[in-house]
């Protein structure tokens, strides 16, 4: 589920936004790289496209304007493994989307580089699924997707 819906940061942290995700909004001080991919998945739900473009490698960051026609309705984000350490962390995560009243999960391995005292998204291998109604639902509540955030979306 979103924040919105449990007063939680979207993330999936179980704490408030504001003491999670949202308080490395104004200087992209996140602490780690599974942080960094918590608090820039927040940002795809909140539609701050100013923290993604800010926390992007400027070797691999798209062009300004490039993220506002996204319209994807973000569900849950899971992470698998998380690691930082020197200059460089890998996260691997699953994050659950709508897509034009389809649902999908994306699977990523993002790597993330610590230059300047801060962590940047580099990039990631991923791969673009369909999510079955039977599936368990990527919002983490353990329920399947029909009878949790598939019947909430209309899907």
């Amino acid at each position: 589920m979103t924040g919105a819906a449990t007063g939680c940061c979207p993330c999936g942290s179980g704490r408030p936004e504001d003491a999670c995700c949202a308080r490395y909004f104004a200087d992209c001080s996140a602490p780690d790289a599974e942080s960094l991919m918590r608090s820039r998945y927040t940002a795809y739900v909140l539609g701050r496209h100013d923290y993604l473009y800010a926390t992007w490698h400027a070797s691999t960051r798209p062009q300004a304007g490039s993220l506002g026609g996204t319209q994807l309705h973000w569900i849950g984000l899971q992470i698998v493994r998380a690691q930082s350490g020197g200059g460089g962390g890998e996260v691997e995560f699953i994050a659950g989307f709508m897509d034009r009243g389809k649902a999908k999960m994306l699977h990523e391995t993002s790597r993330f580089v610590r230059e300047g005292g801060r962590w940047c998204y580099v990039d990631g291998d991923c791969r673009v699924s369909d999510i079955g109604r039977n599936d368990a639902c990527p919002c983490g509540s353990g329920r399947k997707f029909k009878q949790c955030c598939a019947a909430k979306a209309g899907a």
